[in-house]
């Protein structure tokens, strides 16, 4: 099952377009929220298995993110960054859960966790609030609130495949 989330989550980036769709009747939000709806478990198992090329390539050409440590805006801005909080979400004794997730046409809302599989205290949570045209746009817009408990740089050990 999580090879067939990957080989979604690849073809879905096949769709991307280089400027951002309209929304109208050949694009409708109905249709880009069941996309985001289809999208999501791929989007979840990418960062199980710590697939920043796959996260990476979700995000719009033009992002705008927000967080604690930004705002970053465009690709490259948060991608240092990003691959840190990565790492982290998807090492080793850690399972990562989204218990709270609701969908609005391009609006795409959740609730995120990670738990030591151990001690099973949190290591790391937050929320998220996407604006994600489909697979033909990608995420836009990103707001997100990050809270890490223990590290919040990864080891290197953690950062190569």
């Amino acid at each position: 099952m999580a090879q067939q989330m990957i080989d979604a989550a690849e073809l879905f980036l096949t769709e991307k377009q280089d400027e951002l769709p309209q929304i109208d009747d050949q694009y409708s939000l109905e249709q880009i929220e069941a996309e985001n709806k289809a999208w999501w478990p791929t989007h979840c198992e990418a960062l199980r298995q710590s697939r920043d090329d796959i996260l990476s390539a979700e995000y719009h050409k033009n992002l705008v993110y927000f967080c604690q440590d930004g705002p970053f805006y465009g690709l490259e801005e948060q991608k240092s960054r990003e691959q840190q909080w990565w790492a982290l979400l998807a090492q080793p004794g850690v399972t990562m859960s989204w218990p709270i997730v609701m969908f609005h046409g391009e609006y795409v809302w959740f609730e995120w966790t990670c738990i030591d599989d151990h001690t099973h205290e949190t290591t790391a949570k937050g929320s998220v609030a996407w604006i994600r045209r489909g697979h033909r746009g990608g995420c836009h817009w990103k707001g997100e609130q990050l809270t890490f408990y223990r590290d919040v740089f990864a080891p290197d050990n953690l950062l190569t495949p």
